[in-house]
């Protein structure tokens, strides 16, 4: 489809028409010496008089030619351009968080493989994370690790291979013994203060109670409220036990109950990869269509076939007269006298 960018600069074809219509000709007033007996003059000094210049007189070609360039400038002005079929851009509508718990007793192995083999909490759930993340196609999804100490393991992004090759080197400890539920949750308010997404989620898993962040995990759940996080919370780990070991999994229904998120309890690897499931279809993948038609800029057709045509007309008009003017000049000189 071929269409105009400045199709109001159409308006100045009729300029030159105007012009010639409302400015006066150019004329010069000069002196000159008027002889009524310049023939006899030049009888009498031995002069031959030469013809005059070739003057180039107005042809039908230059007045076809000179609109016809007129006009192809003005619609190379105007900007024709072309454009392409339309392309629908996908683009994520949804900041995905992944808060891990990496505390000492994530390496308890309570947990059973499909082979039955007993494996560790956190080997269970980086097998059902990994799942989890294959799926989600369109969403930006980043990784929170915490211990005595959180901090973001992959950034918001929709590269989901680095996702889940960051998941994979999860290491039980690396972020300390103990568990900072409430610095997990500001990590999260930290990686999408700048989103441009309105809707973001946090999924946050532990098997401790809140003992070593620097912010209660509520107070911190109030704050991501505020800025448009909902949590959900997934508890694994024994309420029955004591200390660190012991999953507070009251606390964790207030932290999702106060940012409108559903909390879960996974005692086994099913129960989890279940909550997962159920978490997915909680949470659809949301995308955005944007429509792009790219634009091909064709101002130079009409530029160039003008230059082109002004350069055929003089080209052609060099070559008819040139010979006439060489010749002229050839008898002119022919005809003065040779000098003794």
């Amino acid at each position: 489809m071929l269409q105009l960018e400045y199709p109001w600069l159409l308006t100045l074809l009729p300029l030159p028409l105007l012009v010639w219509w409302l400015m006066p000709p150019y004329g010069e007033r000069t002196k000159a010496v008027r002889v009524p007996f310049f023939e006899e003059l030049a009888k009498a000094t031995g002069q031959q008089p030469a013809r005059g210049a070739v003057v180039l007189r107005g042809n039908w070609l230059r007045r076809l030619l000179a609109p016809l360039c007129w006009a192809l400038v003005v619609l190379a002005l105007a900007g024709p351009q072309r454009l392409e079929p339309p392309i629908e851009r996908t683009e994520a509508a949804r900041d995905l968080l992944l808060a891990i718990d990496l505390s000492g007793s994530m390496a308890t192995p309570d947990f059973l493989d499909p082979q039955g083999q007993r494996i560790s909490r956190l080997d269970a759930v980086k097998g059902v994370v990994d799942d989890f993340v294959r799926r989600r196609n369109t969403d930006r999804i980043g990784l929170i690790v915490f211990g005595t100490n959180a901090f973001p393991q992959a950034p918001l992004t929709l590269d989901h291979v680095a996702v889940r090759e960051l998941l994979d080197e999860l290491r039980v400890g690396m972020a300390g013994e103990q568990t900072a539920i409430g610095d997990a949750i500001g990590v999260a308010v930290k990686m999408t203060a700048h989103s441009q997404q309105r809707e973001r989620v946090l999924i946050l898993l532990t098997d401790g109670n809140d003992t070593a962040g620097r912010i209660p995990a509520e107070t911190a759940a109030g704050i991501a409220k505020a800025n448009h996080i909902v949590i959900h919370t997934i508890g694994i780990g024994d309420p029955n036990a004591k200390g660190e070991n012991r999953v507070d999994l009251d606390a964790l229904k207030r932290i999702a109950s106060a940012t409108g998120g559903r909390s879960f309890r996974g005692e086994n690897r099913e129960q989890l990869a279940d909550i997962y499931a159920l978490l997915d279809r909680m949470t659809p993948s949301k995308v955005k269509h944007s429509v792009y038609r790219p634009k091909v800029k064709l101002y130079y057709l009409p530029l160039g076939a003008a230059l082109l045509l002004m350069i055929f007309y003089h080209l052609l008009m060099l070559g008819l007269f040139a010979p006439l003017a060489r010749k002229r000049v050839a008898a002119s000189l022919a005809s003065r006298p040779s000098e003794g």
